[in-house]
């Protein structure tokens, strides 16, 4: 099942530091499968920061996408972005088609 490397930004300074990540990103992804689903485009916060915006990229399976946020190319310049934008980056499972909203209650529903 898909995996997703999801990102929260805001406070992005476009500097010399965001270019060279923008330059290098698309590289890391090709071991592990990765592909941007949303990048760039129209987006609107709707809710928190204004300047704000999301990007995700989809991985084949979990461990794919954990082990591209782990690797050398990755960690060589992650920096890049997190000094120069303030958010949070999730690695997160894909639900499945079928998925409701209820099904993460689990046994704790009743």
């Amino acid at each position: 099942m898909p995996a997703y490397a999801v990102a929260h930004l805001h406070d992005v300074d476009v500097n010399a530091g965001i270019v060279e990540y923008l330059k290098r990103i698309d590289a890391t992804f090709t071991e592990f499968e990765g592909k941007f689903i949303v990048h760039g485009g129209e987006q609107r916060a709707v809710e928190g920061p204004e300047d704000s915006y999301v990007v995700v990229v989809e991985f084949p399976d979990y461990q794919a996408a954990q082990a591209w946020y782990d690797s050398p190319a990755y960690q060589a310049i992650v920096a890049l972005r997190t000094e120069n934008s303030v958010g949070v980056a999730v690695i997160a499972d894909g639900c499945g088609a079928d998925h409701v909203a209820t099904d993460i209650l689990g046994s704790a529903a009743g």
